[in-house]
């Protein structure tokens, strides 16, 4: 019974997390989730991180390597509008999350560690509908340091990505190219993380 739980476990932090009920055409359910299959093929790596023990637990995806940053925007920290083009010039790694995504709060402590060490642009955009009313507070309690309250209210970027379910990771380099994504959730401090970050130029 208890290798069952821990089975349904892994798997719903392999596949990340669906909305929860959202007006029609705001989300694709069923977007860039893995099949059974595809999931019991994800194997953690080899080398593990001491915080989690879990080195990998998403897809990576390189099927968009080269297309341009979407031009779709968001509302930054202060309540300004952002788009990607704002972080031009040093790579960029673009967080989908939500506050109700149980697999988003778990690597956020590792984007944090990622945003704090300063060589990438960390920017975690909140697909939350209540925007900085549920991001702020989360973000406070959870003492992360570094990781920024962006918010999409509207859910432009969700949408400029096809609707993916959350969390979901794109590295771009610095001229706004992407790199690589991933879909689910990661220990960004591993050492696999800390490989594919570097791909970034």
């Amino acid at each position: 019974m208890r290798s069952i739980v821990l089975l349904l476990a892994a798997t719903a932090l392999i596949g990340g997390c669906d909305r929860p009920s959202v007006p029609k055409g705001q989300a694709n359910e069923t977007a860039a989730l893995p099949t059974l299959d595809e999931a019991a093929n994800m194997a953690p790596a080899p080398s593990s991180s001491p915080d989690t023990g879990v080195d990998v637990i998403g897809k990576l995806v390189r099927d968009h390597k080269g297309d341009a940053a979407p031009k779709a925007g968001f509302t930054g920290p202060d309540g300004k509008p952002l788009t990607l083009a704002s972080f031009a010039g040093k790579p960029v790694l673009l967080n989908l999350w939500a506050t109700w995504c149980g697999p988003c709060k778990a690597e956020m402590p590792t984007l944090d560690k990622v945003a704090g060490e300063g060589k990438l642009q960390v920017v975690t955009i909140s697909q939350d509908l209540d925007g900085k009313a549920a991001v702020d507070p989360y973000l406070a309690k959870a003492g992360l340091k570094s990781v920024k309250g962006y918010t999409d209210k509207e859910l432009n970027m969700s949408q400029a990505f096809g609707n993916p379910s959350l969390p979901t990771t794109i590295l771009y380099d610095s001229s706004g190219k992407e790199v690589w994504r991933m879909l689910g959730g990661m220990d960004w401090a591993s050492p696999t993380a800390r490989a594919l970050l570097a791909e970034a130029k």
